[in-house]
């Protein structure tokens, strides 16, 4: 996906607010946001959103030395979401397609986003995630039955992960897939955002279920020229590709694979590039 011009503010608001998270100093916020905004007219629009992020990312990292400002929010997500695991579980236990169920809960879990939170209350999207309404609210887009089939034919499946915390629904939507199959589990190789690392993985169980690598990526998304040989070769071999949140589906959205993108809609781009709503939960095939 393309950046648009109304991607442009989003990006430079990120940029101020891990500023402040990463200095106190408001000298060097200032010096952040200049050295931000004058990278701004070198980007091309052809650019995908993530790549644009990580650069400005890269900014703050070499400004305040700090390349993990994000690790206490991520650890903090990750025990929250495990204590809701049990929940979860029993959700899924309880109804009537278990699969249909734990996709869902999948992706209501992309909620768990620092990108988003001057603009979504978490604790009550979660609250919605166990109401009796839930499956029947905010579908756009949402190709079940297609996704049904091809799951049960793959032997092979990519996993893209997104945020730390998320990561815990993921594990309760892959248990009831993994079975014979093979799982890998890609997370990002370095600190971006809360996007979840090797050791976010690990801690909430992924490790026992599936084979966790890096993808080699710094980035809020999966920018194929950026990964690593070994996930590439996997990229290109697994029978079927599952891609959550929507940093993923902006840089993946015109790949040439089959992929299915499962994420919520909390931005009026994202929204028109998938033709979905803003608030849905989406379960999209490529093109």
């Amino acid at each position: 996906m393309k950046t648009y011009l109304d991607c442009i503010p989003c990006l430079i608001k990120g940029a101020l607010e891990q500023a402040r998270l990463a200095t106190d100093d408001e000298r060097v916020q200032k010096e952040i946001i200049n050295e931000a905004a004058a990278l701004i007219p070198q980007f091309s629009l052809g650019l995908t959103p993530p790549e644009m992020a990580r650069q400005l990312h890269q900014i703050i990292a070499r400004k305040t030395g700090s390349r993990d400002l994000f690790k206490s929010i991520r650890a903090r997500s990750n025990r929250w979401a495990m204590e809701l695991y049990p929940k979860l579980k029993e959700k899924v236990v309880r109804s009537r397609d278990r699969l249909l169920t734990s996709v869902e809960l999948a992706i209501a879990g992309n909620v768990i986003d620092y990108a988003i939170k001057n603009t979504l209350n978490i604790e009550e999207e979660i609250q919605k995630i166990f109401g009796d309404d839930f499956s029947q609210e905010y579908k756009g887009i949402f190709e079940y039955e297609c996704f049904k089939k091809d799951i049960a034919t793959a032997k092979t499946i990519l996993y893209l992960a997104d945020n730390a915390g998320e990561i815990v629904f993921d594990r309760v939507f892959i248990e009831e897939f993994c079975g014979h199959r093979k799982v890998v589990f890609a997370v990002r190789d370095k600190p971006s955002i809360n996007d979840a690392l090797m050791e976010d993985a690990v801690f909430c169980g992924l490790d026992k279920i599936t084979h966790v690598m890096s993808s080699g990526v710094d980035a809020p998304g999966t920018i194929l020229k950026y990964c690593s040989e070994e996930f590439l070769k996997i990229f290109q071999q697994a029978d079927l590709i599952i891609s959550k949140g929507q940093g993923n589906y902006e840089a993946l959205s015109e790949a040439e694979r089959k992929i299915y993108f499962l994420f919520k809609v909390k931005c009026p781009v994202i929204a028109r590039h998938s033709g979905a709503k803003l608030g849905d939960i989406v379960l999209k095939r490529s093109k």
